[in-house]
């Protein structure tokens, strides 16, 4: 897997944005919180990937209408699509100086081609003590879905399906994707964005 950088300064994946609010308050407070209970750097990043996976319920899975975008909105609600759970994530690892980038595939909506396709949104950290970026996906897990936190292997929440013409693309970017927080910002239900809102290609 040749990931590829936006840039190559470290420092540009530990903006803090509007969207990537860590000086927050509840930022800060949870991702202390995180830190007390991790063992070292990786185990941190750990953590906070599986309390973003795991606490932060994905809006389609429990049928809710709400929209959440910044980082302090989606830890206060618990609730957001990929593209905003990517945002918490990616505030959670930068607030403690983890260079967090984002990273995108397109996926069909559905199980089959004809069923359109949708712009996912995923993860990438700067691991210092190996030198490296690892990419990981805080969708949330669920049957038939089963992303998981690994420096050896990648366990995303979605293989692409390139007869599909499914695309990874590879390169892991400063900020969010424009278009995915247009359309956060410019729907105001879920469930509908979901389905007919979200973007086609990068």
């Amino acid at each position: 897997m040749n990931l590829s950088c936006e840039s190559d300064c470290l420092e540009d994946y530990l903006e803090e944005t509007e969207l990537i609010d860590f000086s927050h308050p509840t930022i800060n407070e949870k991702s202390a919180e995180l830190f007390s209970e991790s063992l070292n750097e990786v185990d941190f990043i750990k953590n906070a990937y599986e309390f973003v996976r795991d606490h932060i319920s994905h809006s389609w899975d429990i049928q809710s209408s709400r929209i959440t975008c910044t980082a302090s909105d989606v830890l206060f609600y618990k609730e957001g699509i990929c593209y905003a759970k990517s945002n918490l994530l990616s505030a959670l690892l930068r607030s403690k100086g983890i260079p967090t980038g984002f990273c995108y595939q397109r996926l069909t909506i559905g199980d089959t081609q004809g069923t359109g396709y949708c712009i996912h949104a995923l993860n990438a950290a700067y691991i210092k003590s190996i030198g490296r970026w690892i990419r990981f996906d805080a969708r949330g897990n669920k049957a038939g879905i089963t992303a998981e936190f690994s420096l050896t292997e990648e366990k995303l929440a979605f293989p692409v399906r390139h007869e599909y013409n499914e695309i990874d693309y590879l390169e892991i970017y400063k900020q969010p994707n424009s278009k995915t927080i247009e359309a956060l910002k410019q729907h105001t239900n879920a469930k509908h964005m979901y389905l007919t809102g979200l973007p086609t290609r990068l």
